[in-house]
């Protein structure tokens, strides 16, 4: 299984390439639905990395793909202007999900 990452800036794609990981920039809808459409098709696939700020940008295009599909596993990933979530974001969701403060 091969990842495959799709990112909203160049510089986050061209890191992904320097570790071995294809992918496309895209910043327009249409785009990102080309690119799902051809990832959706490749079953070698396994994980599909997406920056946090596209994934925010086209919630419902992403969503459709977690909740339907088992493959790829679809991670959002920082970009190079770092993260959108707080600093404590793991330990609120271990908090939510267990009701366990850690």
């Amino acid at each position: 299984m091969k990842m495959y990452v799709i990112s909203d800036n160049i510089d986050t794609l061209t890191g992904m390439r320097l570790a071995g990981t294809e992918g496309v920039v895209v910043h327009e809808k249409h785009e990102l639905e080309e690119a799902l459409a051809k990832i959706l098709e490749n079953q070698s696939i396994g994980i599909l990395l997406i920056t946090e700020k596209l994934a925010k940008t086209f919630p419902m295009e992403i969503a459709q793909i977690k909740l339907g599909r088992k493959l790829p596993l679809v991670i959002e990933i920082p970009d190079r202007h770092g993260t959108g979530r707080t600093p404590d974001s793991i330990t609120s969701y271990v908090r939510e999900a267990i009701g366990v403060k850690v």
